[in-house]
């Protein structure tokens, strides 16, 4: 009877201590359903959101079409303005159309910055009254650290957020339109016959990935809001200013895998959630990361290896398939969420789709 005891008590002290790796940036796992805090770190400091912001433009959108002011097979024209957004883009000619449901998939998952800016138009008449409803909408989720000055995330010192905030408007585009919730988990799509690919990795390598939205800048680094559910429970992980594609793949499964291997035992003492934890008063004014980044046009070391995209995606999907063998051996658990990459490879590629390197200093 007491050594049972005593396995109970070990088990539950492993449990209780196997939280992720501190990192350098900012960091949130919560349940949306609930706001709920499983794990945080620096997560009202200011961060550049890059085409995180495309969370809040498909947002705006889907407003647009619940009061009937666009419509899902409404055709929308690709401007001038449009053409001249920097990759990630579709790449479309002055002129020719998308329907609203084919642009907003390509907002999603190419992260398509000329469409941004056609349904912006399309929408409010100029991207920048769509701007304006951007703000109005932040303010009213309680984004108070959110400023936007363009409707994709491209590079622009205005351009702010949190990781409290990010998570607020992931929350509110889950629960209030569940009904577009097969977009964020589709890893590619196709315009004609050209394929669309995500840049985010999770959604081929995670067991139970569904979403949501990456972004990378040289000066905001590699982010993500992912999102999993398993048995009926989905958790989201907000990853701010990791160094490559692949860190940010690793780091958002290693606190996803934590949560559920560990969901149970934090709630029993949890009361803390994205909208009542207290402010952090220390929190951080935004900086730049390039120094840190591992892409071409940044600063950062160039540590692209010839075969990189494949190792490291083999590394992710081994580790989590190790990962979720931990819960039949709890005392696993701790090491496979390190998070760590032993063959220090890492490029733009292993964020799960290829960028030109012309892309790199702008927006994902």
């Amino acid at each position: 009877m007491r050594s049972r005891a005593a396995g109970i008590v070990a088990t539950l002290l492993i449990w209780l201590t196997a939280i992720p790796p501190a990192s350098a940036s900012p960091t949130l796992l919560f349940e949306p359903d609930t706001g709920k805090i499983l794990y945080s770190e620096d997560i009202d400091d200011i961060w550049h959101p890059a085409s995180l912001t495309k969370l809040m433009t498909a947002y705006v959108t889907f407003e647009a079409i619940k009061e009937g002011k666009i419509h899902l097979d409404d055709k929308i024209s690709c401007s001038l303005v449009a053409t001249l957004q920097p990759p990630s883009k579709v790449g479309l000619n002055v002129g020719a159309t998308l329907s609203v449901e084919q642009a907003l998939k390509a907002v999603i998952i190419k992260s398509a910055n000329d469409v941004t800016v056609m349904l912006a138009e399309a929408i409010s008449g100029s991207e920048s009254a769509f701007i304006d409803k951007m703000n109005a909408t932040a303010r009213r989720l309680g984004m108070t650290h959110t400023n936007f000055v363009n409707t994709n995330g491209l590079p622009d010192p205005g351009q702010l957020t949190s990781a409290r905030d990010i998570a607020k408007i992931a929350r509110a585009v889950v629960s209030e339109y569940p009904q577009y919730a097969s977009y964020w988990a589709m890893p590619d799509m196709r315009i004609g016959k050209r394929r669309l690919g995500s840049h985010n990795a999770l959604l081929k390598t995670f067991p139970g990935a569904d979403g949501l939205k990456t972004g990378f800048t040289c000066d905001s680094g590699y982010n993500v809001v992912a999102s999993a559910t398993r048995d009926g429970r989905r958790l989201m992980a907000v990853v701010l200013g990791e160094s490559s594609g692949n860190e940010r793949a690793i780091r958002a499964a290693s606190l996803l895998e934590y949560g559920f291997q560990n969901y149970d035992w934090k709630q029993l003492f949890n009361t803390s959630t994205v909208d009542n934890l207290p402010m952090d008063t220390n929190a951080r004014g935004v900086v730049s990361v390039r120094d840190t980044v591992t892409a071409w046009g940044c600063g950062g070391h160039k540590r692209h290896i010839a075969g990189g995209k494949h190792k490291s995606k083999n590394r992710l999907a081994a580790k989590n398939k190790a990962a979720k063998k931990s819960s039949e051996a709890t005392g696993e658990s701790q090491s496979a969420l390190k998070g760590s990459d032993s063959e220090g490879a890492s490029s733009s590629a292993s964020s799960g789709s290829a960028q030109p390197q012309a892309a790199q200093a702008t927006s994902e």
